[in-house]
C-alpha cells in the first residue's frame, strides 16, 4: 500500500528521519538546521509542530492493520485480465441482461463483492476510458456501457454496504470530478467503499464549480475527494483545491485525490494541493481514515 503522500507547505527542506515510515520532517519550519541555537519563539514553534503533527504521523504509523489488511485472499476465484476483456466486450455491445448474467456467474464462485468491484468492475471501466483514448470506441458506446456499471453499482450497493457502521462525528465526506472530467465512475466506487465503512458521504461528480464553492460553505466536510483521468485536468483541479481550502466551512478539510494520472505521476498530488492519493477504492478509506485522524489529533492539541 502506498504511503500516505501528505502535502508540505512552501519549500521547506526536508530530511529524512531514521524512524521507519514515521514520515519526512519540514527541518526549515521547525527551527533551523540542525545544531542551532533556537529561541523562545523557535521553541514554541517546535513545540506546536511536534503536538499538531509529528504525534499524529507517529500514531499513524503504528496504527493497527485494518480488517481487509488481513483478509484472505480469493487466489484463483479473482477474475483474471481475459474475464475483464470478455466484461468489456460485454459492456459494450449494450446488453445489460448479459452484463448482469457475467457477474452473477462471477459471483457463483464465492467471489466476495468487494474483489468483483475491485477486479472486475474497475478495471472494466479502466479498459474503457483507454479504448476511448485510443479512438477505439466511440464515445456514445463507452458513455453507454459506463452506464450499465453505475446501475450495476446502484444494484449491489445494499448487498455490498448493508447498514454499514455507526455513523461517527466527522466523518462526512464530498466526493466530486475534477472539473471537465467525464469519467465519473471512479468517483461513485470510492462512495460505495465509504459508505461501507460508516462514512456519510455526498457524491457529486459532474457537478459545477459554484454549487461546489456554496456547498462547502454551508456544510461541513472532514474530506473532500477529487478525481481526474488526464493531464489536461491537472491546473483546473488545482484551482479548484485552492477555492475549497479558502472558502471551505472546516478549515483544515482533508484533500485527496485519485484516478489514473496520479498513479502515473505521484509527484502531481503535491503540484496541486491535495492531501493524499490512493491506487484504489479500497485504500481511499484508510486515506480518508488518516486525514481524519490527523484532523481530530490537531484540533484536540
Amino acid at each position: 500500500m502506498n504511503a500516505l503522500r501528505q502535502r508540505t507547505a512552501g519549500t521547506a527542506t526536508l530530511e529524512r528521519r531514521d524512524h521507519g515510515d514515521q514520515g519526512w520532517c519540514p527541518i526549515e519550519e521547525i527551527g533551523g538546521a540542525p545544531g542551532a541555537d533556537l529561541s523562545d519563539s523557535s521553541l514554541a514553534q517546535l513545540n506546536r509542530t511536534i503536538e499538531s503533527d509529528v504525534i499524529p504521523r507517529l500514531i499513524l504509523a503504528h496504527r493497527p492493520a485494518s480488517q481487509h489488511d488481513q483478509a484472505p485472499n480469493v487466489g484463483d476465484n479473482t477474475p483474471n485480465f481475459q474475464e475483464v476483456a470478455d466484461f468489456v466486450d460485454v459492456l459494450l455491445v449494450h446488453d445489460s441482461a448479459a452484463a448482469v448474467n457475467f457477474v452473477d456467474l462471477i459471483r457463483t464462485r464465492h467471489v466476495p463483492l468487494e474483489t468483483v468491484y475491485l477486479d472486475l468492475l474497475t478495471p472494466a471501466a479502466r479498459r474503457l476510458g483507454e479504448l476511448w483514448v485510443a479512438d477505439r470506441c466511440h464515445f456514445t458506446d463507452v458513455t453507454i456501457a459506463l452506464g450499465q456499471l453505475q446501475r450495476m453499482l446502484r444494484e449491489l450497493s445494499y448487498a455490498f454496504c448493508g447498514k454499514g457502521l455507526a455513523l461517527e462525528f466527522g466523518r462526512r465526506a464530498l466526493l466530486l470530478s475534477s472539473p471537465g472530467e467525464q469519467h465519473t465512475f471512479g468517483a461513485l466506487m470510492v462512495a460505495e467503499f465509504l459508505r461501507r465503512a460508516g462514512w456519510d458521504v455526498s457524491s457529486e461528480p459532474g457537478a459545477m464549480r459554484k454549487d461546489v464553492l456554496d456547498l462547502v460553505r454551508r456544510e461541513q466536510f472532514s474530506v473532500v475527494g477529487l478525481s481526474a483521468s488526464c493531464e489536461r485536468h491537472i491546473e483546473p483541479l488545482a484551482s479548484t483545491i485552492r477555492a475549497l481550502r479558502n472558502e471551505s466551512l472546516n478549515h483544515s478539510v482533508g484533500i485527496m485525490v485519485g484516478g489514473q494520472i496520479f498513479i502515473e505521476h505521484p509527484e502531481l498530488v503535491s503540484y496541486v494541493g491535495a492531501d493524499a492519493t490512493a491506487a484504489d477504492s479500497r485504500e481511499a478509506v484508510d486515506q480518508a481514515e488518516n486525514l481524519l485522524a490527523l484532523r481530530l489529533a490537531r484540533d484536540g492539541a
